[in-house]
């Protein structure tokens, strides 16, 4: 036996299988796991969900008739532009109230003040609420309530 083939890492094709499933089912863009030296790191392109806000933007007008995209189509700038966008500040899972039976920190149209609570990014178990950095209304919300975020995505508008 040669030290390449008593050195080479035996991948388990169903773990890397497994983990691209949660990449889909998630919606994350990359996933590691390591167990002793062995290290397994799985990467999705992530080239579509750029163009994607300016789409989402100029498709709200047209379906004007549904209560949520009407917010969007209310910011002049796309919200991935506007100097309002509160961002994420890091990768995690957003929540839009303190529990599930509890009342959503806000709604479009709200009026806010620095520092109210705006929703919380869970980031490995750790609770970490997103505050609005100035008084303001809610224009757009930009999230759903369970969905995961990525560092520097796009959270809410706060004009």
């Amino acid at each position: 036996m040669t030290d390449i083939t008593r050195t080479a890492m035996q991948v388990d094709p169903a773990l890397v299988r497994q983990l691209a499933e949660l990449l889909d089912d998630t919606r994350l863009t990359e996933i590691e796991v390591q167990d002793g030296d062995r290290r397994i790191r799985v990467v999705r392109n992530v080239a579509v969900p750029a163009p994607a806000a300016p789409n989402l933007a100029q498709a709200a007008p047209a379906a004007s008739a549904a209560a949520a995209p009407a917010p969007v189509a209310a910011a002049a700038v796309a919200p991935a532009e506007n100097p309002g966008t509160v961002r994420s500040p890091m990768v995690g899972t957003c929540y839009m109230a303190a529990s599930p039976e509890a009342k959503n920190f806000i709604a479009v149209g709200q009026q806010v003040a620095a520092g109210d609570t705006l929703l919380i990014v869970e980031a490995m178990k750790v609770m970490n609420p997103i505050v609005a950095p100035k008084a303001g209304t809610v224009t757009a919300i930009l999230i759903d309530n369970g969905q995961p975020v990525e560092y520097d995505q796009p959270l809410v508008v706060v004009e």
